[in-house]
């Protein structure tokens, strides 16, 4: 999942950036409200956070923008503002969900594994293929009830494949994922996650599949 983060407090801006970053987020961040366009044509984005006070453009004005254009990326808003009328403001400009400052950042993730959720399709909070449980609130891994001790990396690559059964998660698919803009995420990357996860699955009934020139595939049929 790709977040953009909109913020001119760099203080906050890195916060978010390194918190998120370690939920396993692929974050990119940016400082002016004006650069926002330009961004989100690049690139694809799963949610965008954006508050209000923006040198640039305003963070307002960047939403009515956006949703004039057609763009309907989900937009959670963090901002200063608590009044009533400016969360009305902000929900009737195309906002999905507005969070005032201070916040505290264990809700903020909660909020964002809910986007996340709803992206793939559904409201659950477990994904499970065959002996694997995937809990996307407590980002955990069981099989028969026993936790398998994964990365964070790790976690987010077994997650594109479980939510996705059945299907090809291509190299580059991942790569866009989990890379960011200031971070060196290759495909070798890919495969060392791969080879990593292949070793954690062993023994489990489950597997990764490559397939020859597309990617890689689940496999939860295998015999232990």
């Amino acid at each position: 999942m790709r977040v953009l983060v909109i913020e001119d407090d760099t203080t906050l801006g890195h916060a978010l950036r390194e918190f998120l970053g370690d939920q396993g987020y692929a974050v990119d961040w940016l400082k002016e409200g004006d650069r926002v366009e330009g961004a989100v044509a690049g690139q694809a984005y799963d949610l965008l956070l954006l508050d209000l006070n923006l040198p640039g453009l305003a963070g307002l004005e960047v939403l009515r923008r956006l949703r004039a254009a057609g763009n309907q990326v989900p937009v959670l808003i963090l901002t200063a503002r608590d009044g009533l009328e400016d969360r009305v403001a902000g929900l009737d400009a195309g906002a999905d969900d507005y969070v005032t400052k201070p916040f505290e950042l264990p809700e903020l993730a909660a909020r964002v594994r809910a986007f996340a959720r709803r992206r793939v399709g559904t409201a659950r909070t477990l994904l499970e293929c065959g002996p694997l449980v995937f809990d996307t609130v407590d980002r955990q891994v069981r099989v028969d009830g026993v936790r398998l001790s994964l990365s964070v990396r790790e976690l987010s690559v077994l997650e594109m494949l479980m939510a996705r059964p059945g299907r090809v998660v291509t190299k580059q698919q991942i790569v866009n994922s989990l890379s960011a803009w200031d971070a060196d995420f290759s495909e070798n990357a890919v495969e060392v996650y791969i080879y990593r996860l292949r070793k954690r699955l062993d023994g489990t009934g489950a597997g990764i599949q490559t397939v020859r020139g597309f990617g890689y595939l689940l496999d939860t049929d295998r015999a232990q």
